[in-house]
């Protein structure tokens, strides 16, 4: 009996160590490497809907104030310059990143449309970068409900390329939207350009109450894929229904 009770108390020993360091493994990644981020509103679709949750990796360009484990940065001296840095955010990457201009400040995702010494503009609703109009391919037609107010939106579904050939979809209500005309604006040392994919939806660096040129202080990661999602629209015949976004890259 006495074997048995301490062959039986080793083994509940061994599973409270491995149980303590699956535990460890995790409070390390979500401290250090990984944040998962909710999608508050359209100005991502469609590469992003209403209710995905996004996987970011806080280590992706180094760490900023914003992405320090355990608010560490938030402690800082303000004579901190703000960052520890190994690389910078490049066009095409989708980064969270902290709104200052908000009141109060909140996490906005969009995606790195321009980099330092970019000069960037909008032609009626034809993105130009350095001069140049950036290609895009039509590739449908799409009605679908927006959120909240469930009104029946159309958009035209374009796959965008940058330079370097990174591409991406976006949609484009028309032409003649408030921020289809823009610029030409150059991107300032240690900032990025970023617009929502979305493009006559979002309220982004082109918009005079938007976040404006993001510093790079701010950036709090890259934003990896979809890690799961509350989106769950009704199919309709002729409307939209989205699918497939999960473990995606973006």
């Amino acid at each position: 009996m006495k074997r048995l009770a301490g062959r039986a108390a080793s083994e509940i020993v061994e599973t409270v160590r491995f149980v303590a360091g699956v535990a460890a493994v995790w409070l390390g990644l979500v401290t250090f490497g990984f944040a998962a981020f909710h999608i508050p509103s359209e100005s991502m679709q469609p590469s992003l809907e209403v209710g995905d949750r996004v996987l970011v990796s806080k280590w992706a360009y180094g760490y900023s104030v914003h992405s320090l484990p355990l608010g560490i940065g938030y402690m800082l001296p303000d004579s901190w310059n703000g960052r520890v840095a190994w690389h910078n955010p490049q066009r095409g990457d989708v980064v969270v990143f902290r709104d200052e201009r908000q009141s109060p400040p909140r996490n906005l995702i969009k995606r790195v449309i321009g980099i330092e010494g970019d000069v960037i503009e909008m032609r009626q609703g034809q993105l130009y970068l350095n001069g140049e109009p950036v290609p895009r391919e039509l590739v449908e037609v799409r009605s679908y409900r927006d959120h909240p107010r469930d009104n029946i939106v159309t958009a035209t579904l374009f796959e965008e390329t940058l330079p370097g050939g990174r591409d991406h979809p976006i949609y484009e209500r028309g032409d003649n939207y408030q921020l289809d005309s823009y610029g030409p604006v150059t991107i300032l040392p240690g900032t990025v350009f970023v617009m929502g994919d979305n493009r006559d939806a979002s309220n982004d660096s082109r918009a005079s109450n938007g976040p404006g040129l993001v510093p790079l202080e701010n950036v709090v990661g890259r934003a990896e894929t979809v890690l799961f999602t509350f989106e769950r629209c009704r199919r309709e015949d002729g409307l939209y229904c989205p699918r497939g976004r999960v473990w995606r890259g973006l």
